[in-house]
């Protein structure tokens, strides 16, 4: 057969065409690798880390997480979602804290579906716990020597120590602290009140003028507090009360003008309430004051959050003029044996009535066992208010008071509710128990055991 020349030609074109195509084609195969970590935020072994801080670990790639991950923050399981070529941790940090982030191989894969090989462990901590120094005076005008020395007290304890405290059931007794002292063998240093019967004291049940357990309390060197559950008529002329802001026509907004029923039923409600803190004062006993509290409700935690009290209902300049009102009036009347204590529900600084008519900040928290959490929200706190002193103002069903001190949340003083059916009759079968709806006897013995835990039988003589 002849050879053609020109066929030839053509196929060796063919020939050389497909192994450059094949050659190309195998190049450009892009090899299928584990991921390979970038970065991190915070840096490995930074030291000095803001408790603010957000932690992020990116790799060179994007990524996926597996279900079952087991990714872990101080060998603890965390929320961790990974986004583009960022695994992003939804945790929040203690001052004063190592922290170590363990990505177990197998937890993290490449688009490609090919697992992290290796283990990617990383360490850093964070920055020590600042308290500013709290206000040098009390807020009110020339307080008595006993209001200077309680302060003085709690400022030289804070951040040091922690003071225990308990509610009254109610409002008027000791019940709860004598089922603390059955229990632990020991009183918590302060003792609770609440003026929330006001309009029906003196009667047989309860008459805010009978303070002789109260200079008890005070005279065995135990601190005296008080609240005001402050309930008023449910419309004008009612003799029916409530702090509920859907029971009662009552506006907070109208409290300040003249003339109006509101105007009419605040004076008289002050006028008498200063009656019964004056015969405090009358005895040199200074008052840990918490009024108007918890102001703000959960209006800035979700969406249609509520207010719970009358006073927040008509808004934060509202409530600030409420308080400066309260504040004023007193003054007027000579009261000076008050510290004041306003109440945050975090979010809500429109609410803060200001530095100059506020001594220390409250919060109230219920039912948090994680005390990282509840160190998260008084770093939180304390960053927001510098120059003044935080307190769990309430708290029931929370973690141990040695775990929330360990974490970083140094509270002035704690205080949990009260339990009705446990302690109000202290006759009652039931006040044996060791079960309590707000903190129960482990609960109060384990605070007790802490050496930085301040009860009655520590105080000072602050006379």
């Amino acid at each position: 057969m002849k050879f053609n020349e020109s066929v030839m030609s053509k196929l060796i074109v063919v020939f050389l065409f497909c192994c450059v195509l094949f050659a190309c084609s195998k190049s450009s195969v892009v090899p299928k690798t584990a991921p390979e970590f970038k970065s991190s935020i915070p840096e490995d072994n930074a030291v000095g880390v803001k408790s603010s801080t957000n932690i992020e670990v990116e790799f060179y790639e994007d990524v996926s997480l597996a279900d079952n991950h087991s990714v872990t923050l101080n060998s603890k399981f965390v929320k961790v979602k990974a986004s583009s070529t960022k695994l992003i941790f939804n945790s929040n940090l203690n001052a004063n804290t190592t922290y170590t982030i363990n990505i177990p191989a197998g937890s993290v894969s490449s688009i490609f579906n090919v697992p992290l090989v290796e283990d990617i462990r990383l360490t850093f901590s964070t920055e020590e716990s600042k308290i500013e120094e709290a206000g040098v005076n009390l807020v009110s005008t020339n307080p008595s020597p006993e209001a200077t020395n309680l302060y003085s007290f709690l400022k030289e304890n804070y951040g040091k120590k922690i003071i225990s405290s308990a509610m009254a059931n109610v409002n008027w007794n000791i019940n709860e602290a004598e089922w603390v002292k059955q229990h632990t063998g020991k009183y918590p240093a302060i003792a609770t009140f609440d003026y929330v019967h006001l309009p029906y004291s003196p009667v047989d049940w309860v008459d805010y003028s009978d303070i002789s357990f109260v200079e008890d309390w005070w005279s065995n060197n135990g601190i005296i507090s008080a609240g005001w559950h402050w309930i008023v008529p449910t419309y004008e002329g009612s003799v029916d009360y409530t702090y509920k802001p859907e029971e009662t026509t009552f506006k907070a907004s109208n409290v300040t003008i003249d003339g109006t029923w509101e105007n009419t039923v605040a004076k008289a409600d002050l006028e008498e309430i200063v009656g019964y803190l004056k015969l405090l004062q009358a005895k040199n006993i200074p008052v840990i004051w918490r009024p108007l509290h918890e102001a703000a409700g959960n209006t800035y935690e979700y969406t249609n959050g509520e207010t719970w009290f009358w006073w927040g209902t008509d808004g934060a300049d509202t409530y600030k003029e409420l308080w400066v009102f309260m504040f004023d009036y007193f003054k007027a009347q000579g009261l000076n044996n008050l510290i004041w204590v306003w109440t945050t529900q975090t979010k809500d600084n429109a609410f803060y009535p200001g530095d100059n008519y506020v001594d220390i900040v409250g919060r109230d928290i219920y039912n948090n066992a994680e005390a990282a959490s509840i160190a998260a929200e008084f770093n939180t706190i304390q960053q927001t208010y510098p120059t003044k002193m935080i307190t769990l103002s309430e708290c029931g069903n929370t973690a141990d008071i040695s775990e929330q001190w360990n974490a970083g949340a140094k509270w002035s003083y704690f205080m949990p509710w009260y339990d009705y059916e446990r302690t109000n009759d202290t006759n009652e079968s039931d006040f044996a128990g060791n079960v309590h709806e707000h903190a129960n006897v482990a609960w109060w013995t384990n605070a007790f055991s802490n050496t930085y835990v301040i009860t009655r039988d520590q105080m000072p003589d602050l006379k």
